[in-house]
């Protein structure tokens, strides 16, 4: 019976946040995940960042149905007191079931299909071409398809690590070492563990990776104060070098997604070498031995050095602009410090995404992120859906007064130059406090 329940507030809740001692409320029912997120397929992570609070919409967004079925054995026997749902999360979950209803959380269409099928293909003509053709020209044409190729498997990589692409775990499994791991060079362990948090505290300049680049990039003068970055645990340190390179950010962004793939691969090494706990370590270190062995004999196959090092620049070039594309959506969009709330979903995905506009015959080109909020709004819907859903995440949005940009390629690349420019200038101010040497002052003496 409604008497017989038991209650705790919303700030007794707040108390269970920590590891060890984690509680979470999913539609008012609270439950304790202490021990249940160290087995937690993503991780403690998204965990952590949203303990002690409702995740009911986070929840929903990133589990199917079959899910709640794990949750009464964890179950604490309380409720949350005075729970409400907001007007935007009663819209959001009423999508959520109308797309369930609908089945198109399970109608994937034959995009992996195509997408494995297609990077076949362009790996065969990318051996051939290396192998068999003297041209410089036909070498040239070959790295350019690696690139495109490598995009390919990372969309690929992508889909599989939110919903089965495949017919069973296992070969979904095989199809994210394949396509990110073997192919890619980049661990799909690594991706997932960044990824997740990015998706859970998106654009959250402290919990969100995907926005913690310094010395490199900084999308806000809150960097400038030294923020101590939750996911890696450590202070993203603002010192000279930084405050050089930031202030000359707007130049070198182009140039630095040129070559962003050899941080990637640096930090795939990082992450299955430490001791961190990481799913699969085998299996993702077997694949990058797969990568590291067939990319520098493929490259070792071409006459001469100058030949080599434009097949690597060439093919890297191709693949910046997949970089790029990832740093448009939320570059130039709004951030935060602090926590995400689990009460807040809808408008914090809203408020940290931009969406990029293109003819429906480029989707495949843009891997469905190009609809940016659509996915993060629903993650395991497949991407040939967001197309279909985002009208209604525009009436949505409209309806509570909530951003929905949508820029064109052009345009979503001049907002995030305006952005890192502004926080270049910013950082130049030399009224800042940081501390200072000669050689800043020399370069900036004049302005």
């Amino acid at each position: 019976m409604e008497g017989e329940k038991r209650y705790i507030s919303a700030e007794e809740l707040k108390e269970h946040n920590k590891s060890g001692d984690l509680w979470i409320s999913i539609q008012g029912k609270v439950y304790d995940v202490s021990e249940w997120a160290k087995e937690h397929p993503g991780g403690e992570i998204p965990l952590l960042n949203l303990a002690g609070q409702d995740v009911t919409d986070a929840f929903l967004a990133y589990h199917p149905g079959t899910a709640w079925q794990y949750l009464d054995k964890l179950f604490t026997g309380y409720h949350l007191k005075n729970f409400e749902v907001s007007e935007v999360s009663k819209d959001y979950r009423r999508l959520v079931s109308e797309f369930a209803k609908a089945g198109m959380f399970e109608k994937k269409g034959h995009v992996a299909l195509f997408s494995l099928t297609a990077v076949a293909l362009l790996f065969l003509v990318v051996l051939y071409g290396v192998l068999r053709c003297d041209s410089v020209w036909a070498h040239l044409g070959s790295a350019i398809l690696l690139g495109l190729l490598w995009m390919q498997s990372a969309y690929v990589g992508h889909d599989s690590g939110h919903y089965q692409v495949m017919t069973s775990r296992g070969y979904n499994k095989l199809a994210q070492i394949l396509s990110g791991n073997c192919l890619t060079g980049i661990s799909i362990a690594w991706w997932k563990w960044t990824h997740n948090a990015h998706h859970i505290a998106c654009n959250s300049l402290d919990h969100d990776p995907d926005l913690q680049h310094i010395p490199v990039f900084a999308v806000s003068s809150h960097f400038f104060t030294s923020l101590t970055s939750s996911f890696y645990g450590r202070t993203l340190n603002f010192d000279p070098l930084a405050r050089f390179l930031v202030s000359y950010q707007h130049w070198t962004y182009y140039p630095v997604m040129i070559v962003a793939r050899v941080n990637l691969f640096v930090q795939t090494f990082l992450l299955l070498f430490s001791n961190r706990s990481v799913p699969d370590r085998g299996f993702n270190i077997m694949g990058i031995l797969v990568f590291w062995t067939w990319f520098p004999l493929l490259v070792s196959c071409l006459p001469n050095w100058p030949e080599r090092i434009m097949f690597v620049l060439a093919s890297f070039t191709v693949t910046s602009i997949q970089h790029v594309q990832f740093t448009l959506n939320h570059f130039s969009a709004n951030v935060y410090v602090g926590l995400p709330t689990g009460n807040d979903w809808f408008e914090k995905q809203t408020s940290g995404t931009i969406d990029i506009s293109c003819p429906s015959m480029m989707d495949w080109f843009f891997g469905g992120l190009q609809f940016q909020l659509e996915h993060h709004l629903f993650p395991r819907l497949p991407r040939c859906h967001l197309r279909k859903v985002s009208p209604l995440v525009r009436e949505l949005c409209k309806k509570h007064k909530l951003p929905y940009r949508s820029l064109s390629f052009w345009e979503a690349n001049k907002s995030t130059i305006r952005t890192l420019r502004t926080a270049a200038l910013q950082a130049r101010d030399l009224t800042n406090p940081a501390p200072k040497n000669l050689l800043w002052e020399a370069f900036n003496t004049h302005g």
